[in-house]
């Protein structure tokens, strides 16, 4: 992974801009002797703001940009002139990227759009003007406000796949077979265990102009929501799926058992994943005749809708796309 270009977890010491000193200032001029006073407000300091940007699909642009400091605010002047602000700081971030402080799973910010603007670290105000505190009592008020400070903290950054449909199966399974058929998408593929080493995305074509886009997360295996294998690493990219597609080969000697284990291992990472909308796929069915169909069918869970296909020979394959399709859609 030390060499993959896909980032989902970055640690970052941000710090906001000080609030610009408000001026202490009394008007004087060649006929205006006592003028009173006219101390201008400093400037805000600069905020750091978190972007959606839907061109980006990975954190590692700020993989090495451990520390971010906004502008401070300058201080106000004489003649009421207002402090310059200090330059706010835009981090540019993938779509379904969450921020916490980093000693605490609450997510104070989530970027789920594409433009939308969320303040992670916010500046501190600019102080007032001695201006701001004449009255009938107290004319010439000989004091300002110092400005506000900033904020600084160390903030994760945390990348969560958002996708229509996930692909959800032991390592092995036929995922990114299948995505690499029903999409444009390259995944790497081999016969053997843990392939994948990072989320795929595709784009799936069912219609003229009519597409939804599909995750291929890395395969799970039993005891991953306590780290095993690729463990939760991965497990997190399935929360934002809108839909789970399950994938088990047809050769598995227990097709209701590995479900059942699937299940299990998502339940203990997030119940709430198991209220998302599920299909099971019978993959590599190309290796089966109708009578072996009927035999495993039998076998299979009675509360999923499920197919047979094969990424090979592409038997079922637009059924699967037309079904997702009309699910995702209502």
């Amino acid at each position: 992974m030390s060499n993959s270009n896909f980032v989902d977890y970055v640690k970052l010491f941000c710090r906001s801009g000080n609030g610009g000193k408000g001026a202490m200032h009394l008007r004087r001029e060649k006929f205006v002797p006592k003028g009173g006073p006219d101390g201008g407000d400093g400037g805000r300091g600069g905020d750091i703001i978190l972007r959606g940007n839907a061109q980006y699909w990975t954190l590692i642009h700020l993989k090495y940009r451990k520390h971010i400091r906004a502008e401070d605010g300058e201080p106000g002047g004489g003649a009421l002139r207002h402090g310059a602000d200090g330059k706010d700081i835009y981090l540019d971030v993938p779509l379904g990227t969450v921020a916490k402080v980093s000693d605490s799973d609450v997510i104070i910010a989530e970027i789920t759009s594409d433009g939308e603007e969320k303040i992670l670290v916010k500046g501190g105000r600019g102080g007032l003007g001695n201006a701001n505190f004449k009255s009938a009592t107290n004319q010439t008020p000989r004091y300002s406000q110092p400005g506000e400070p900033g904020d600084e903290n160390w903030y994760i950054l945390e990348l969560k796949i958002l996708a229509d449909v996930g692909l959800v199966g032991f390592p092995n399974a036929g995922k990114s077979t299948l995505l690499s058929v029903v999409s444009a998408a390259k995944p790497r593929i081999a016969d053997y265990p843990f392939t994948t080493l990072e989320p795929n995305l595709g784009i799936v074509t069912v219609y003229d102009e009519k597409s939804f886009v599909m995750a291929d997360i890395p395969g799970i295996i039993e005891g991953a929501h306590e780290g095993k294998g690729l463990g939760i690493r991965f497990l997190k990219h399935i929360e934002r799926n809108s839909m789970l597609l399950f994938m088990i080969p047809c050769d598995s000697s227990d097709i209701s058992g590995e479900y059942k284990i699937l299940l299990k291992e998502l339940r203990e990472y997030n119940p709430e994943l198991l209220d998302k909308e599920r299909l099971l796929a019978i993959t590599k069915s190309d290796l089966l005749d109708s009578e072996l169909e009927k035999i495993i069918k039998k076998t299979l869970p009675k509360r999923v809708p499920h197919l047979f296909i094969s990424s090979v020979t592409g038997k079922g394959i637009g059924e699967l796309k037309e079904m997702l399709w009309k699910r995702l859609n209502g």
